[in-house]
């Protein structure tokens, strides 16, 4: 393994860290809103949906500005080498799919544990 694919491994734990964090906060703060839903007969992969949505929503706006910046800047760089790589979709299309799986599956863990706590201890908080 090259230095370059553990740094990216790196890169990729420490971000996953990161969005695991801010789903906790995010979950820890519609706490409330979750045990009303879960009250009023709302199923567990509702509860899910509703907090992974947002979180999705965000990758997608990401890879929207980031995917034709990309696309310039490797274009630009490329410009400069007698042998070429042609830059294809399906490169960009594999890299967003793998941010969305990566996103989903780090916050679908935080979701899924504040979608099946007891509604009861959310709700007597206060």
């Amino acid at each position: 393994m090259g230095s370059l694919f553990v740094f990216a491994l790196f890169a990729i734990a420490i971000a996953c860290l990161g969005l695991f964090g801010l789903a906790s906060f995010t979950a820890a703060q519609r706490t409330k809103e979750i045990g009303i839903r879960k009250v009023l007969g709302a199923s567990v992969a509702g509860i899910v949906k509703l907090l992974s949505r947002d979180f999705l929503a965000l990758v997608v706006v990401a890879a929207v500005i980031a995917f034709p910046l990309a696309w310039w800047a490797m274009s630009s760089w490329l410009q400069h080498f007698a042998y070429r790589v042609p830059l294809n979709a399906w490169v960009f299309i594999v890299a967003g799919g793998g941010a969305l799986l990566i996103a989903l599956i780090t916050v679908s863990f935080q979701a899924v544990k504040a979608a099946l706590a007891n509604p009861v201890n959310s709700l007597q908080a206060e």
